[in-house]
């Protein structure tokens, strides 16, 4: 029996992108299937667990360098209040002894 039906033939696009469908569908399903495999091999290898190792360093070497950097600022901002002080002191001696610095051509 021949297929009298031409390109236009509604129907028969139709079967065709059902037919592309299926592939399509069964291609999808293979490459989710490999990709299943490949995340499975890869979180086992010795190189991802190295890797793992090494995440796990950094994220602690992050932590300290966090706690660190607290401890820095907060220093940091004792040495500026300090350094305030110091010089609102030297102002005030400055302004207390002018006369006297004026005198010694200072």
């Amino acid at each position: 029996m021949t297929d009298d039906r031409g390109p236009q033939d509604l129907i028969l696009q139709m079967e065709k992108l059902e037919e592309e469908n299926k592939k399509l569908k069964k291609r999808a399903e293979e490459a989710e299937g490999e990709n299943t495999i490949i995340k499975g091999i890869g979180n086992n290898s010795p190189e991802m667990r190295a890797l793992e190792v090494k995440v796990k360093e950094a994220r602690e070497i992050n932590k300290l360098h966090q706690e660190l950097n607290g401890k820095l600022q907060t220093r940091l901002t004792e040495v500026e209040e300090d350094n305030k002080k110091l010089s609102d002191q030297i102002s005030d001696y400055i302004k207390k002894h002018e006369d006297n610095f004026r005198k010694a051509g200072l």
